[in-house]
């Protein structure tokens, strides 16, 4: 018994990979900076190949991956730093305006 494919549909709440993404990014709005700023570093990385030298092609790489994971980490900073200043900051303004 084979299975037709063209009727089945994803339960509601799962939608496919762009609207995850959509709903990620309305959630907190540096994941797809985090996203974009890897596959940037990861396209320069690819580009540079061809120009890398003498340089091995491990330490290439290594080397790219160490960017791709400092924007990545420098993204979760950047988060953090933010939900910090909106709980925080942001908030402790807001309650002394309402007292």
């Amino acid at each position: 018994m084979s299975a037709n494919k063209d009727w089945w549909v994803p339960p509601e709440g799962e939608g496919g990979v762009s609207e995850k993404l959509l709903r990620k990014s309305r959630e907190s709005p540096l994941v797809p900076v985090g996203l974009g700023g890897c596959l940037l570093v990861t396209a320069y990385g690819i580009y540079r190949l061809k120009a890398r030298g003498p340089l091995k092609m491990s330490l290439h790489l290594i080397h790219t991956r160490v960017a791709a994971q400092a924007c990545a980490v420098g993204t979760i900073m950047l988060g953090t730093v933010y939900t910090m200043y909106c709980d925080y900051i942001k908030r402790t303004a807001h309650d002394a305006e309402e007292k």
